[in-house]
């Protein structure tokens, strides 16, 4: 049986992770607003990624026989200044996202639920990839530089996502 202790950490987590899915929501609102409808495509995908996750830590608990406290969504930004912007500011979220799934993970070793520590595994993989992805998504939007030409193919390739 997952601990109070534990249970409260992976709501928060749950909190996290549909803050997230709303920060990309709005990235993709921002990015359709200023006409660049891949970005925006991709960006709602990571929306429905985000929540997806949320959903997991849900079911998780459930599955625990835990409480879902779900608890309102802090502010977050609507606009930036460039789709490079919102990649930067994707990785630095995704870094932060990791370290909060590493102390998740840390507090289940601590506690001894094993159980817990497996469920996070696969989160643990993820955020690599998560990490990954946007660094890949900064050096290409770094490549494209001012070329309006690369800028358009790099934007519709993100709408085949």
């Amino acid at each position: 049986m997952i601990s109070v202790k534990m249970q409260e950490a992976v709501n928060a987590q749950i909190n996290a992770e549909m803050w997230s899915a709303y920060l990309y929501l709005a990235m993709s609102m921002d990015a359709s607003n200023k006409g660049y409808k891949g970005i925006a495509h991709w960006f709602r995908k990571q929306y429905d990624e985000e929540m997806e996750h949320a959903f997991k830590f849900i079911h998780y608990l459930e599955s625990q026989q835990a409480r879902v406290e779900l608890k309102a969504i802090d502010k977050f930004p609507t606009s930036w200044k460039s789709p490079l912007d919102m990649f930067e500011e994707t990785l630095k979220h995704e870094k932060v996202v990791t370290g909060l799934i590493h102390d998740l993970y840390a507090l289940a070793t601590k506690e001894k639920d094993y159980a817990t520590t497996i469920f996070l595994q696969w989160y643990v993989t993820e955020q690599v990839e998560e990490e990954e992805n946007a660094q890949e998504l900064i050096d290409a939007m770094k490549c494209v530089g001012d070329d309006k030409a690369a800028f358009f193919m790099f934007d519709k390739s993100l709408s085949k996502r």
